[in-house]
């Protein structure tokens, strides 16, 4: 008999995606840098954090509804902007399309596999995420091509480094497909015949360029690794070389990255919309804290004057509601949702978001809360020690 295709938790949504994927593809997922400190205190943080439920008084309906960058949604977690998602053929838009009917918003990575005009007529509610990459004027076309395919906000990402270096080895992913590469890579794929069957019935090999990368002069968009080796020769911007990106697009504009108090409030002197406190999922410098240990102080600095996001580690519906409690309006999550894209396509991706929602409801039930906007921080207990403030 087979399996039931529907999982009950995302931890059993990476198990089979980790049986379905190429092990290079899988580790490149899991990611990381160096020892993985961060990468395992990301999602090791939450299990810190008690609940402190009640007894009576509960609704026996809660609103889960909040908004994010003036956009409602059904609820608080929204698709966290992740590069060449070529763990399913479908990728970004299978994404799009998933959350679209989970009535929650897709960021779209300008590192992405799909095209931003594909991406938006699948979800109309997505958001473009840019890096401070190559020259002003190619950037400028990234956001008015993005604008023209009708992205509702963007998303500055500012938080990654150099550091890529895994004490447990780097995935060997090739640049291009040719026929050596395909060849090399051969052993790693054909014991996976179901997702190799997936590519084959599309009568296409996995796109690894980044299409919303193509030049404003024409041609061939580049590869992951060459836009990853463009944002690498690109000069690290200023503050007022993001106050100049900022200027550059009339509507809602996300700061992700941010970990520390002061860049929080330089966030809201260039007139940022919302930051999005994370370290980049681990793939950043090793040893910064989980994002949700940096929250609540940021939060409590500037949270009256800027809305606030967390992306990191959230695997279950009860972290999102952690993350709420403590200051954030709604969470992002990456890797959550490739597992299940790559488990089962747009359907995992749903069935992903559904776990969450499933958590998020279950949660506020127990601790008698209506609405999100009755979580506070007195619904959780909190370790002394747990918090990073700087």
């Amino acid at each position: 008999m087979s399996r039931n295709a529907w999982f009950e938790t995302v931890a059993e949504a990476q198990r089979r995606a980790k049986k379905r994927l190429p092990s290079p593809v899988y580790g490149a997922l899991i990611a990381g840098s160096e020892k993985g400190v961060t990468l395992d205190d990301n999602i090791a943080a939450y299990s810190e954090l008690g609940f402190a439920p009640r007894i009576a008084d509960h609704h026996a309906q809660r609103d889960l509804s909040t908004s994010v960058m003036g956009i409602d949604i059904a609820m608080p977690v929204i698709i966290s902007p992740t590069g060449v998602q070529a763990v399913h053929p479908q990728g970004e838009v299978a994404v799009a399309r998933a959350a679209a009917n989970r009535g929650t918003i897709m960021g779209l990575s300008s590192f992405a596999s799909k095209a931003v005009e594909d991406v938006v007529a699948a979800n109309a509610n997505t958001l473009f995420q840019v890096y401070w990459s190559g020259e002003r004027d190619e950037m400028v076309h990234r956001l008015e091509r993005a604008k023209a395919a009708g992205a509702k906000g963007l998303i500055a990402t500012l938080d990654w480094s150099f550091s890529h270096g895994r004490d447990w080895g780097s995935p060997q992913i090739p640049e291009k497909l040719t026929l050596g590469a395909a060849i090399n890579f051969a052993p790693h794929a054909l014991p996976r015949i179901p997702w190799l069957w997936s590519f084959a019935k599309t009568f296409r090999i996995p796109d690894l360029k980044a299409p919303n990368l193509k030049p404003k002069a024409g041609g061939e968009p580049p590869t992951f690794f060459g836009a990853y080796g463009e944002w690498m020769g690109t000069p690290p911007p200023s503050w007022d070389d993001v106050k100049w990106l900022r200027d550059q697009w009339d509507g809602p504009f996300m700061l992700k990255g941010v970990g520390r108090i002061d860049d929080a409030k330089r966030a809201i002197d260039i007139g940022a919309t919302t930051i999005s406190v994370s370290n980049h999922g681990g793939n950043n410098l090793d040893t910064i804290p989980a994002p949700i240990r940096m929250l609540p102080g940021i939060a409590e600095a500037v949270g009256d004057q800027i809305e606030i996001v967390l992306d990191g580690g959230v695997r279950r519906g009860s972290d999102v509601v952690k993350a709420v409690a403590l200051g954030a309006r709604a969470v992002m999550i990456g890797r959550a949702y490739l597992w299940g894209l790559a488990a089962n396509g747009q359907a995992g991706v749903e069935n992903v978001l559904d776990v969450m929602r499933n958590g998020i409801d279950s949660a506020l039930l127990g601790l008698g809360r209506g609405s999100l906007g009755e979580l506070s921080r007195d619904d959780i207990y909190v370790p002394e020690g747990f918090e990073k403030i700087r």
